[in-house]
């Protein structure tokens, strides 16, 4: 949350848990960088490598059908000790690009760049790394589920849950997947892009999440009455969004907005919402500044607060939780992700996967 361990898979393994993707102009107008975080708590509860059997994407559908044309695709060796240690590893991986058929599924495609984890990388104005970030989500998560579980169990808008404004995400990291490439890598105009991660090995791709919108899953698919949509979410594609999450969708920004009182119709707010959300993937013209606001999704900059935008939305009123991201750990050049938290800042913390309740 925005996405932690919300599948199996992720419950499993940290790694394979997609937490957010963010998407903007890169360091000259004719570039765009791309960021995929993941593995909560890397560094002091998880560890600082990614799945070799992993297939990490980004892919852009520049046509409209919710079917990508383009991807960007991850993948990575296995670990490696570093000078004889037993506790410090290492880990190679490669950037490949995809079109047509193969950026669908599994690993063909042109290697753009190699590097090793925590070492930025670049060939041919394509930049890569991978390494330990700052955790910019921000959210009071406990506060979440009160006022989501109060819409369905109590019929009310419970937003004094937010009045404790505890962020569960403070002073923790992530693993970032970061890629700056040429525009013309990816095409023009209006594009719409999401974030996969596969397992990809000796059996065929199997696609275990997929990131579109921040909180997608956990607030808009939040009704106990359709469990199974969001497991059905993370293995789909955009194409069959509109089939299989509009009307859940749109029915449930009705009842979160009815029960906020302040949309007159929110029958009507709750269709013409979800046009936005539906299918959910990340709008963003290339080459342009991005910004996620209430009015627009063009892209998404690193420390916008998501969190409460998504919130109002679902409202149709102002709703905060009283946390934001520490935005100043973001760095202004490549790659751009949180300066990771140091040891001193992260005393103290306890383990995410047990403050949730989930077994190891």
């Amino acid at each position: 949350m925005s996405h932690h361990f919300d599948t199996d898979a992720a419950r499993d393994d940290s790694r394979l848990n997609v937490l957010d993707m963010y998407l903007f102009r890169g360091s000259t107008p004719d570039t765009t960088a791309m960021i995929l975080t993941s593995n909560p708590d890397a560094g002091i509860f998880a560890p600082l490598t990614l799945h070799p059997e992993g297939l990490y994407a980004f892919r852009f559908d520049l046509d409209g059908d919710g079917r990508e044309e383009v991807s960007f695709k991850f993948s990575f060796d296995e670990p490696f000790h570093i000078d004889g240690s037993a506790d410090e590893h290492g880990q190679n991986f490669t950037v490949t690009r995809a079109t047509a058929a193969d950026a669908v599924n599994g690993g063909p495609g042109e290697v753009l760049v190699q590097g090793t984890v925590g070492q930025e990388r670049e060939s041919d104005g394509v930049r890569a790394y991978v390494g330990k970030a700052a955790e910019l989500w921000a959210a009071d998560a406990f506060g979440f589920f009160t006022v989501v579980n109060g819409l369905f169990q109590e019929d009310r808008f419970a937003t004094e849950a937010f009045d404790h404004k505890a962020n569960l995400f403070k002073n923790r990291n992530n693993m970032a997947t970061v890629l700056e490439v040429p525009n013309s890598m990816i095409g023009s105009g209006t594009v719409g892009a999401w974030a996969t991660a596969s397992l990809h090995g000796h059996a065929p791709e199997t696609q275990v999440y997929r990131w579109g919108l921040p909180l997608f899953t956990h607030l808009f698919l939040s009704d106990p009455a359709t469990p199974g949509l969001a497991d059905r979410y993370r293995t789909s594609v955009p194409a069959n969004d509109t089939a299989d999450f509009g009307e859940v969708v749109e029915s449930f920004i009705t009842t979160m907005s009815r029960h906020a009182g302040k949309i007159a119709d929110p029958e009507t707010y709750g269709r013409e919402t979800a046009k936005r959300l539906i299918p959910a993937v990340l709008p963003y013209e290339i080459g342009t500044e991005a910004e996620f606001t209430l009015d627009r999704f063009n892209g998404r900059p690193l420390g916008t607060d998501a969190f409460d935008i998504m919130l109002t939305l679902g409202a149709g009123t102002p709703v905060a939780d009283g946390v934001s991201p520490d935005a100043p750990r973001a760095r202004a050049e490549f790659p751009y992700v949180g300066l990771p938290y140091d040891d001193t800042e992260q005393s103290g913390l306890r383990p995410l996967r047990e403050l949730i309740g989930l077994d190891y």
